[in-house]
């Protein structure tokens, strides 16, 4: 099937799933025929919060680790992730972006709730209070790992946790080289420096990296200047190991909006513009965490994970009609603690406790009155305050994890989580839908409602079941059913529309099964998995504009990687997913007037697949060529407009030249192609955010070990 931007997406018939499964496996199983029985070790943390080998991790998860980070030199998180079968992320403007982890590209109020992202373990942000954009608050450049599990996870995880779980993981002080410094160097007026280093002081250990970055953008009045900094101290305390990590984050962003047309993003002088010269996007955050380990009874360890945060975002609502400008923050704190019994070798029993506390707000104000529509757009939105409220938040959750060896290759595993969110909204407006003297819209009412104080509880449990067996040394399979949820947003209960003042929602739950092969050996790696996710109580914006509860959608799909060491310089890796997400419930949603059962959700390629060729042709140099394809997909929920999809090739290399200094080279989008990060199709008209053209970055890195 072709999409085509110049007219509807034509329907068609799904693909065989099966079909590709069994060419896949067929060629696997072919390359495990010539394999040695020479397993490979890749160690894993976040399916357990401890090192595990990925091969026994019964679950999809897989890392980018340092060497692939620092050949990658992402100016955005993107570049990196994408790496990984199952991942999109579209970047926006600057350092915005938007994720698909197993799902469509997920988008409005609600739609960060889909994934959970983490650093060292830790949720970035409280539940309830996600941003699309969070991932933006976390240093991926200097990470020591980025670890993304695909699908709900083990019992560990509870809010959030629904299509995806991502993972940074910042270097301890002994993993830093005791000075580093690097300079890059790009199109646009792009530039950055990066420092790190580590320092011992007796029994404490100390490790930072930073980096400053300013780009002049690539697009009118597009640019950003952004700061990041970890600090990390390691030692014991009283024969009790510690570590504390502080992370501070710092965005101005000048924001390039939508270019409007069909194909614009092919058109050289649309590509450059920005229609929005006035929006921006200022942010910042704090978190300090920490990791302590009391010493406990042989055969048990606790972990305690205290933590910290705080965030701030500022930024102008130019999508909207008046362009209203957002504030909004929080503050938290809490306790993420766990136990774990593995005495008996065969078995082990993970058990914990979660407990948090959050303070947020959010505001919104527009300047002056609305000019942009038609003169009844106009009316129901007027000037002033439109939304000021704040929320405090509970949440505490039970979980436990046990697994249990037996008949020498199987291993059975189970787990079950229980969480209790509770939200105290105040409302510091006049409640209903007026103006912020009390004032109603004639003659159809304002468009901004704010419902008076309310509390709201949300109680769910998830179970987690999972079976493996090795089938041969390096080769394992796994069957799993998990469960995931999230309580809906705190935007979505309270940012409200119309004539709404109470939205009764329900949290969403994902019921998730998955079938797993994973195959590691000296020449070959291999990695295939089947999910099949249904996702029940999807909140959504009706076309009322009311927020109600009881979509129903379903995730089906292959993820596959196959990684084959051909020569002793030469590795060849293929990696990507074919899925199909689709609308499982007949309701008219937001300004579509068709029922959507059996339509496929829109920005939901059925491809997206990986090739890349990695080179060493001496041992201080490493190159790599890339090529990813994104397929063509549907922008509309009534499928009636499409965007062709389109494939890049980034090109990179890297040479040690002495023992301290090394040099690369980046050329991102070689063959300067055009292409959209994101397409859209909304008010009558195709909107995209055109992807940039060839562009070659520079680095320059001095490091001592």
């Amino acid at each position: 099937m072709t999409y085509m931007d110049q007219a509807p997406a034509p329907r068609r018939a799904p693909p065989s799933l099966a079909t590709t499964a069994l060419a896949l496996l067929a060629t696997a199983l072919t390359g495990m025929a010539a394999a040695a029985d020479d397993p490979l070790e890749e160690i894993v943390v976040t399916a357990t919060r401890r090192p595990t080998s990925a091969l026994t991790v019964p679950l999809s998860l897989d890392a980018v680790g340092r060497e692939a980070i620092e050949l990658v030199g992402s100016t955005h998180h993107s570049e990196t992730m994408n790496r990984v079968a199952g991942v999109m992320i579209q970047r926006g403007s600057g350092q915005e972006s938007l994720t698909a982890i197993r799902s469509p590209v997920l988008t409005g109020a609600g739609a960060c709730g889909g994934f959970l992202f983490l650093e060292n373990g830790i949720p970035i942000r409280p539940a309830g209070f996600c941003n699309v954009n969070e991932l933006m608050e976390v240093n991926t450049e200097q990470a020591q790992a980025i670890e993304i599990l695909r699908g709900p996870g083990t019992a560990l995880y509870g809010s959030n946790a629904l299509h995806g779980v991502v993972n940074v993981l910042q270097a301890a002080p002994g993993q830093r080289p005791s000075a580093f410094a690097g300079v890059d160097a790009g199109p646009a007026g792009y530039g950055r420096l990066a420092l790190a280093g580590r320092l011992e002081d007796g029994p404490v250990r100390y490790g930072a990296a930073g980096l400053y970055t300013h780009d002049g953008g690539w697009r009118d009045h597009s640019g950003f200047d952004e700061a990041k900094l970890n600090l990390t101290a390691a030692g014991d305390w009283h024969s009790t190991p510690m570590r504390f990590d502080l992370a501070a984050t710092w965005l101005e962003q000048d924001t390039a909006g939508f270019i409007i047309g069909q194909g614009a993003y092919r058109v050289p002088a649309l590509r450059t513009e920005n229609l929005n010269p006035e929006a921006y996007r200022d942010a910042s955050a704090v978190r300090l965490t920490g990791l302590i380990t009391p010493p406990l009874a042989a055969g048990a360890r606790l972990e305690l994970r205290p933590y910290l945060r705080s965030s701030r975002m500022q930024f102008l609502q130019h999508f909207l009609l008046g362009q209203p400008l957002e504030r909004n923050g929080q503050e938290s704190g809490g306790l993420m603690s766990s136990i774990t019994w593995d005495t008996n070798p065969d078995r082990q029993l993970v058990t914990g406790l979660d407990l948090e506390i959050a303070d947020s707000f959010l505001e919104q104000y527009q300047d002056g009155p609305t000019t942009g529509g038609s003169p009844p757009a106009n009316a129901i939105r007027p000037a002033g305050w439109q939304y000021d409220y704040e929320v405090r938040s509970y949440v505490a959750a039970a979980y436990a994890h046990v697994e249990q060896r037996f008949a020498e290759r199987w291993r059975a595993s189970a787990g079950l989580r229980a969480e209790w969110v509770t939200y105290d909204y105040d409302n510091r407006m006049i409640a209903g839908n007026t103006d912020a003297s009390g004032v109603p819209c004639t003659p159809a009412g304002c468009l901004y409602s704010r419902p008076a104080d309310r509390t709201d509880g949300f109680f769910n449990v998830a179970p987690k079941l999972s079976l493996a067996v090795t089938l041969r040394d390096g080769l394992l399979a796994y069957a799993n059913a998990m469960v995931g949820f999230r309580p809906p947003e705190i935007t979505e209960l309270y940012r409200l529309q119309r004539s709404q003042r109470v939205a009764e929602l329900d949290s969403e739950r994902l019921d998730s099964l998955e079938l797993g092969l994973k195959g590691h050996w000296s020449p070959l790696d291999l990695e295939l998995a089947l999910f099949d996710m249904r996702k029940k109580d999807v909140i959504l914006r009706d076309s009322n504009g009311n927020n109600v509860s009881g979509g129903v959608t379903s995730h089906r799909g292959i993820e596959y990687l196959l990684r084959w060491r051909a020569l002793e310089d030469l590795t060849l890796v293929g990696s990507g997913t074919l899925a199909q997400h689709r609308y499982d419930f007949s309701r008219n949603i937001e300004v579509v007037d068709k029922q959507e059962a059996a339509y496929e959700i829109d920005t939901a390629p059925e491809q997206i697949y990986r090739f890349a060729a990695e080179w060493r042709p001496a041992e201080d140099v490493a190159t790599e060529a890339e090529w990813l394809v994104v397929g063509p997909y549907y922008l509309d929920a009534s499928n009636e407009h499409g965007y062709t999809g389109h494939g890049l090739l980034n090109l990179r290399a890297r040479w040690n030249a002495t023992p301290g200094w090394a040099f690369t080279l980046r050329l991102n989008n070689a063959l300067d192609r055009y292409y959209a990060d994101r397409a859209d199709y909304a008010f009558g008209q195709y909107r995209y955010f055109p992807g940039r053209g060839r562009a070659l970055f520079a680095e320059v890195a001095w490091a001592r070990e």
